[in-house]
């Protein structure tokens, strides 16, 4: 005890005895000073002392101080005058070449310190401050070369996050004055709660921020807003005067009482009227002033040795009549001091960039009956793990309304105002006509309020997520108000304009249903609303109600039906190969047939019954009539080799009909058209072509998926343009033909699919995600509507709704439908119809011809009949003019008598040579005369009775004269 009394004394002493022409001396060369002066601007006697007390201790101590260096202490006396406080820094401190200055703060001003700052800092000397916690500190714009061993105020806002999270507070109301300070707390609380609390579900939310101007008269209106909001928690910054008031305002407000949680500063907890329950923040060592002193003058021995290792330390500057002068060596040193970190007599020392505190310890007052203060927590270092921890033990913690048990921290409320949106088969919305008054029994009325033109329509609603929320209104115990979406979008970010004091800037806001729950008007949303990170950062979800994916709907392609569709087996070359084939055989059948020696001449043993040769036209016949199994027994092959060939062509006629038979049942019975997209990877969507055109809906999950996925940019690029508004519009136009391919949600597709047998999903699902409904931030509902979700999902209730309103029913029984075979229609098979009807027509036309043709002939035989009959005439009448000659003749001979043998042979020498014996006529049909019988016979005769006189009659004949007839 003597000892420490003795050696304040030896150190003033030593002091007094140093020379002042050894204060004077420079350091020669290029060498770092031997002997440091460090200013003081304390408070008090006791202070100057024990500052003179620690420098003395600290040219003892080699850890800090090496071989050849002292430190001297240079001290004045802070005046609350700040005008005086930097002339006295000037005149005592800066003219004696001090190389930092430690300041003390002035009880009864805050300027005075700050008075320190600047005018060292114009020099570049470091100031470190050992009482002064205010904000402005903190900007190293005015206050360049200060920092300090105590914590700025708004640092609490640190503490009151590890506050938070140990209660699982996600909700608060942040009251605060507008001062620097208070907007200080709120912008630390806000960064610090998004940048190290990463997990959405522990991180603070403010709801309400309520900032007053200080010197307050009432709170009364503040606390009347702050009732609306759901948070109970109130995290107060202010001074101890405004506290004052406002914990007597809400006290009459009854909002000190169980259900509120009052979380307050240093500065607040220091009013006389602090309620019961009130946790607050109290600083250790923050008014142990000389703790402070000496882990201030360790910490710059620290950086100074340091230093003087690194590099050489020039003289500070010696007055302040030369304002040009800045020392380099000065900035050097703070960057040094702000690398520090030690254990000294306040706990752990380091410094942040702006020269700041950290790892300062607080205690956790907690104010009890009779206005006791209670600690019922530390926040302190942790040396192991290097970090701050927060213990609290909770068993001793009195909560407002004198209770021990630790309220919600939020106003549960029971009416709740629920969006949706018309989203098929999850919402229908139908406008209440004009003679209706209430929806039907089935429906819930969803006014929908449009921001366009601030007009209100009244819907009626229903659909698969209208029963789920009456039964999480029944379950969960809420009634609620529905209204539909006000823009009609689920809700994307988009770039708006704010107009601020420092010009126009854009930011991102969430408009839709999004935009909606994040701005607080609204409580839950129950609709088909897909998780994903863009959402679930800025709301809650539940757990999914539906699982789904992503999917691509199409049309159907049309099946190719035409007139030839029945000549779909076969290719066009086959064709021509079998219609060759059948003449060919034909040709070979009749040559072996004819040039076959049992084919061209019938046998002698015969009875005349057996068939003739096949001819050319029968081979055709057969050929045709084996082909086409027609059953034909004429007209075969009669020769072994042509047999032969026969079978053969039979067999042949065999496969191919039969395996024209089995591909038509393909083509035309079991065919079914396929899709024209394989999926999301199919290489037509990857790289878009100009005739495929796929879209989605502008805004949707899906649009933020393909925004996501880099692989996709280029189909996205693409798909950008194409995008519609609506879903409905998307499918009518895929219905239409005028879109191929839309993206969207499986839910909705397949119930599409299944409504409508003609479009199909193409594809695997891809994007898997789920619908949930939609909550705010720290919303008290969300693990109510979770647990009532995954009981619905286990009871059945969910399956139920699928079946009821996705699958409708199955009415269409699609599926059903792909699995049967098609059954065959005039579409499939007309062209067989139209090439019997060519048939028909073809064989009325031969017919025809073959008509005309007889009729030409009858007239052409008539022609020719009437030709011979005019020769026959003609021959008759010359016959008999030669016939009347010889009787004349024979009668004048006859006559004049038989004068001699020789006149009379000369005489039928020349009757002979005049009258010609005509051959017999052939026996033709075509030739034959009634009379022909008769005038062989008379011929005849008179070639046997040679002297007996020629007939009184004979036809005579003449040469066929039909060519001459016209």
């Amino acid at each position: 005890m003597k000892l420490t009394r003795i050696l304040p004394a030896s150190c003033m002493l030593l002091s007094l005895m140093i020379p002042q022409a050894l204060l004077a001396q420079k350091p020669t060369g290029s060498e770092s000073p031997s002997y440091y002066n460090i200013g003081g601007v304390l408070s008090n006697n006791e202070s100057e002392s024990h500052f003179a007390t620690v420098i003395a201790h600290l040219n003892f101590d080699q850890q800090y101080v090496p071989r050849g260096t002292t430190y001297y202490d240079k001290t004045i006396r802070i005046d609350k005058n700040p005008i005086k406080t930097a002339l006295n820094v000037c005149k005592h401190l800066i003219s004696r070449r001090v190389y930092a200055v430690v300041v003390s703060h002035e009880p009864t001003g805050d300027l005075s310190p700050a008075a320190v700052s600047y005018t060292s800092g114009f020099y570049q000397i470091p100031v470190i401050g050992i009482s002064s916690r205010e904000a402005a500190f903190s900007d190293k714009n005015i206050h360049v070369s200060f920092l300090r061993t105590v914590p700025p105020y708004y640092h609490q806002a640190d503490v009151w996050l590890e506050i938070l999270s140990h209660f699982g507070y996600t909700k608060v109301i942040i009251i605060h004055s507008s001062d620097t300070d208070g907007r200080a707390v709120l912008g630390r609380f806000q960064t610090t709660s998004q940048t190290n609390y990463d997990d959405i579900d522990v991180r603070a939310t403010v709801e309400s921020i309520v900032e007053f101007e200080p010197k307050l008269d009432s709170f009364s209106s503040y606390l009347m807003d702050m009732k609306t909001a759901q948070s109970r928690v109130y995290l107060l910054y202010a001074s101890q005067e405004d506290a004052y008031v406002i914990f007597r305002d809400a006290a009459i407000h009854n909002m000190t009482e169980y259900g509120h949680i009052w979380i307050v500063t240093e500065q607040a907890l220091s009013a006389n009227n602090t309620p019961t329950g009130i946790i607050g923040l109290k600083l250790n060592n923050a008014e142990n002033e000389t703790d402070h002193i000496k882990d201030a003058i360790y910490i710059l021995a620290s950086a100074i040795k340091e230093m003087t290792v690194n590099e050489t330390i020039t003289e500070a500057p010696k007055d302040c009549d030369d304002s040009g002068v800045i020392w380099e060596s000065g900035k050097r040193l703070f960057g040094y001091l702000k690398t520090r970190n030690i254990r000294g007599e306040t706990g752990q020392v380091a410094f942040d960039d702006n020269g700041d505190r950290m790892y300062a310890e607080y205690d956790v007052i907690n104010v009890h009956e009779n206005h006791s203060f209670v600690k019922v927590g530390s926040f302190h270092y942790d040396s192991e793990k290097r970090k701050m921890r927060l213990k609290i033990n909770d068993s001793s913690i009195t909560w407002p309304g004198n209770t021990g048990k630790k309220p919600e921290g939020i106003m549960i409320p029971t009416h709740l105002k629920v969006l949706t949106i018309e989203e098929k088969p999850f919402v229908y919305a139908r406008k209440l006509l004009d003679d209706e008054i209430d929806c039907a029994d089935d429906e819930v009325v969803c006014p929908h309020f449009n921001i366009t033109n601030g007009n209100e329509q009244e819907y009626c609603c229903k659909g698969y997520c209208i029963d789920l929320l009456k039964a999480l209104a029944q379950r969960i115990n809420f009634t609620y108000d529905l209204a539909l979406s006000p823009d009609g979008q689920f809700g994307h970010y988009q770039l708006k304009n704010h107009t601020t004091g420092i010009g126009t800037t854009v930011k991102k806001e969430w408009n839709g249903l999004i935009g909606e729950l994040v701005a607080e008007r609204a409580d839950l949303i129950v609709a088909p609303l897909t998780i994903n990170p863009e959402r679930a950062e800025f709301i809650e979800f539940s757990k999914p109600f539906k699982y789904q994916g992503i999917t691509i709907l199409e049309k159907k392609p049309s099946r190719s039906s035409t007139l030839v569709s029945f000549l779909q087996p076969f290719s066009n070359t086959l064709w021509i190969l079998v219609m060759v084939s059948v003449h060919v055989v034909a040709l070979v059948l009749y040559l072996l047939d004819r040039f076959s020696p049992f084919g061209r001449f019938k046998l002698s043993t015969t009875d005349g019954t057996e068939e003739d040769a096949l001819n050319l036209s029968s081979a055709i016949w057969f050929a045709w009539g084996v082909l086409l199994n027609s059953g034909i027994g004429e007209g075969t092959p009669r020769s072994f080799s042509a047999r032969v060939l026969g079978m053969v062509w039979a067999g042949f006629a065999m496969i191919i009909v039969a395996s024209y038979t089995a591909n038509l049942a393909a083509f035309l019975v079991l065919e079914r058209p396929k899709t024209k997209l394989t999926g999301i990877n199919d290489a037509r969507l990857r790289n878009t072509m100009e005739n495929l055109t796929c879209a989605t809906v502008k805004g949707s999950s899906v649009d933020m998926y393909f925004r996501r996925q880099v692989e996709l940019s280029n189909m996205y690029r693409t798909m950008e343009a194409n995008n519609y508004d609506t879903a409905e519009q998307a499918i009518q136009d895929v219905k239409d033909g005028k879109l191929m391919a839309f993206i969207w949600d499986s839910s909705r597709l397949e119930y599409e699919a299944s409504k409508d047998c003609e479009l199909v999903t193409a594809g695997e699902l891809f994007g898997r995600s789920g619908y949930g409904v939609g909550l705010q931030k720290g919303s008290p509902w969300t693990d109510a509507v979770t647990l009532a979700i995954l009981d619905f999902h286990e009871s059945g209730f969910m399956e139920s709704l699928d079946k009821e309103w996705i699958f409708h029913g199955n009415v269409q029984q699609c599926e059903q439908f792909e699995k049967t075979p098609n059954t065959l229609g005039l579409k499939n098979m007309a062209g067989v119809f139209i090439l019997v009807g060519a048939g028909i027509v073809g064989g009325i036309g031969l017919i025809i011809i073959e008509v005309v043709y007889k009729k030409h002939q009858i007239k052409k035989q008539k022609k020719m009949e009437i030709a011979r009959h005019a020769a026959d005439k003609w021959r008759g009448t010359i016959e008999k003019r030669k016939t009347l000659r010889a009787s004349l003749a024979m009668q004048r001979q006859y006559n004049v008598g038989l004068n001699s043998v020789s006149k009379s042979v000369q005489s039928q020498n020349a009757e002979k040579s005049r009258y010609p014996i005509l051959p017999p006529l052939p026996r033709t049909p075509e030739r034959a005369w009634p009379k022909d019988k008769e005038y062989i016979v008379n011929r005849k005769n008179n070639s046997s009775g040679a002297g007996k006189p020629p007939p009184r009659y004979m036809p005579t004949y003449a040469t066929d004269v039909s060519h001459l007839i016209v």
